[in-house]
């Protein structure tokens, strides 16, 4: 290991330097419709709902450097940041990540803030039908259908419903005392995304309650169309977009304590 520690332990560290390259990544978009003020009871302030459309994307990563074969889910929310300087950032805020790598794990928590907890995400082709599966405690949180490539699309039609390739998220990490320690907001997008196929179909979404993962809270209200992709692309690091310690108790999630989320 060379240069100054960058995670423990010293000598077989957890958490990877950037950057990351992923290669062939295959995804299922699966989007629905849920209640407004579900969605608000999620996002902590300063963040405001875009509108009233989740997304979860199921990934099947066989190839990605350090990790190597790793699957996820990451369910986002469309939100909007206004800074006190003018600064403006529409995205993804991500309410929930399952993972089946520790390193994964460790490094989308540590370094980005997101929320990711171990579980089991799964994407396979059941002839003429794609099915995603979000498994965790021996339940499936979340199942996901789609047609086997049904009609060429871009990425762009699935930003439309709002911009996913800006992820938001709350980096939370108290001090060793139980003190608050760190409290951000942070926000960051892949790098040398290239795309190899897009399709687009009608969607199916099924949740089950599991209070470790409670997607339930996001009922369905209308289901929209999947959109399968393959890609590559490359994690680079983020920045924080404030520090929530400024005004705790204005800026807290779902307008409550911060400490809550």
């Amino acid at each position: 290991m060379s240069g100054a520690p960058y995670s423990t332990p010293l000598d077989a560290p957890l958490v990877p330097r950037f950057p990351v390259g992923y290669r062939d990544v295959s995804v299922l978009t699966a989007c629905w419709r849920t209640d407004p003020a579900a969605i608000d009871a999620l996002l902590p302030a300063p963040l405001r709902r875009l509108g009233d459309v989740v997304m979860a994307h199921v990934y099947e990563m066989p190839d990605v450097d350090h990790l190597g074969a790793v699957r996820e889910c990451n369910v986002m929310v469309g939100a909007r940041y206004e800074g006190g300087d003018g600064a403006v950032v529409e995205g993804g805020f991500s309410v929930a990540l399952l993972i089946d790598s520790d390193m994964g794990l460790a490094l989308g928590r540590e370094v980005h803030g997101q929320p990711k907890k171990l579980g089991s995400p799964r994407l396979e082709q059941r002839g003429d039908l794609t099915v995603a599966t979000v498994t965790r405690n021996g339940i499936d949180v979340l199942t996901a259908t789609t047609p086997y490539k049904r009609e060429r699309a871009t990425l762009d039609e699935l930003s439309a419903h709002f911009p996913f390739a800006e992820n938001v998220n709350l980096k939370l990490i108290p001090q060793i005392d139980g003190s608050p320690g760190l409290a951000q907001l942070t926000a960051r997008r892949l790098a040398d995304l290239r795309v190899h196929e897009c399709w687009r179909g009608p969607g199916t979404v099924e949740l089950r309650p599991n209070a470790q993962v409670p997607l339930w809270r996001l009922p369905l209200r209308e289901p929209l169309d999947a959109f399968c992709w393959r890609a590559d692309f490359t994690l680079v690091p983020g920045r924080v977009l404030c520090d929530l310690h400024a005004d705790t108790a204005e800026n807290s999630p779902g307008r409550g304590d911060i400490h809550n989320v």
